[in-house]
């Protein structure tokens, strides 16, 4: 897919890097007016190619964490498999993919209690599903949101940078993690608004939930400092110039296990890294812009790493469903769930 040019490009990573920014300030980094960019972040944006939406925490999104599960469908059957999968309540991703499985797909239902019926039942149960496998994810190490297209200057970086530093998540002391307080009604209504569109300001939160304009600002500067909510730049990675996509499950040492996942968050294909409670133990799922670089990747980047016994690969055909977002043709159609990965 080629449908953006290379100033699009630029407001793709411009947003990846400050996804609040005002167009103002969007338009400085980039060297171009305010309404250049407000044309173009609208047409991205009607075309339903691009979207900045709001990345929720696990803690506020379901009950417990993800759980990643590879399924092997009946042959021929992948295509409409998936399309089943999609439609089941929980999935927040699901792909056709080739490899060794047909489909790949990230669960996370609302409550706890029904992850149990999803996975015994739900799934295995779909027409043409043969077998299924699923693992846990115990912890996350790299998540979509911290993936950046690499075409910006450090001096545009710092500019964009220094404006979305309020919006950042504070640093939490060190030490066990305190348990996720209650959210209050404006909280939970004004997380829905910023899940829906990561870019609503205090002044829309205002006139939207009737709220003063000091409560909307210091109730989404709350949410978005804490991190229960992290905007972030939703478009298909084949729109940015990178034809691969790979969920690469890899098996490692017990004892190497935090340090692979610590090495692979780092690496420029990372979209969302994570240890697992199962076989796999590391999942990388990450973006390359050809086969070289795929290559590279299994027979240097991994070969490097101690503690890697084995791995297996799926090769993404077509995404049907990421973030809770629906795909049409590598388009984006409506939202189904206010969630978050």
């Amino acid at each position: 897919m080629s449908l953006l040019d290379d100033d699009d490009l630029d407001l793709v990573a411009a947003l990846q890097h400050a996804p609040r920014a005002p167009l103002s300030l969007l338009a400085e980094a980039l060297g171009v007016s305010a309404s250049t960019v407000g044309r173009r972040l609208a047409r991205l944006e009607s075309d339903r190619l691009l979207r900045v939406i709001g990345q929720l925490d696990w803690s506020v999104s379901g009950e417990g964490h993800p759980w990643h599960v590879w399924v092997t469908a009946e042959p021929g059957a992948a295509p409409e498999v998936a399309r089943r999968l999609a439609e089941l309540p929980g999935t927040t991703l699901v792909a056709v993919t080739a490899g060794t499985t047909d489909v790949y797909c990230s669960v996370l239902p609302e409550r706890r209690a029904d992850v149990r019926d999803l996975l015994t039942r739900g799934i295995p149960a779909t027409p043409g599903v043969r077998s299924a496998r699923s693992e846990l994810v115990l912890s996350a190490t790299a998540k979509s949101d911290a993936w950046r297209l690499p075409r910006l200057t450090e001096d545009q970086i710092h500019r964009l940078t220094a404006h979305a530093a309020p919006d950042t998540p504070t640093p939490t002391p060190t030490g066990p993690p305190p348990g996720p307080a209650p959210l209050t009604g404006d909280e939970l209504r004004t997380l829905h608004l910023l899940a829906a569109d990561g870019r609503t300001t205090a002044a829309q939160v205002s006139r939207r939930l009737d709220l003063g304009q000091s409560t909307a600002y210091r109730l989404t500067q709350s949410l978005l400092q804490r991190g229960l909510v992290r905007p972030r730049v939703e478009i298909e990675p084949s729109l940015l110039g990178y034809a691969l996509e790979a969920v690469v499950a890899l098996t490692v040492s017990p004892g190497a296990i935090t340090d692979v996942a610590t090495s692979l968050s780092t690496h420029p294909s990372a979209r969302y890294v994570s240890t697992t409670a199962g076989h796999s133990c590391v999942v990388h799922q990450g973006v390359f812009r050809d086969e070289r670089g795929l290559a590279d990747f299994l027979t240097h980047d991994l070969a490097r790493l101690p503690g890697v016994t084995s791995f297996d690969v799926s090769i993404v055909l077509e995404a049907l469903r990421r973030h809770w977002l629906d795909r049409e043709n590598g388009r984006l159609a409506g939202a189904t769930h206010d969630g978050g990965r």
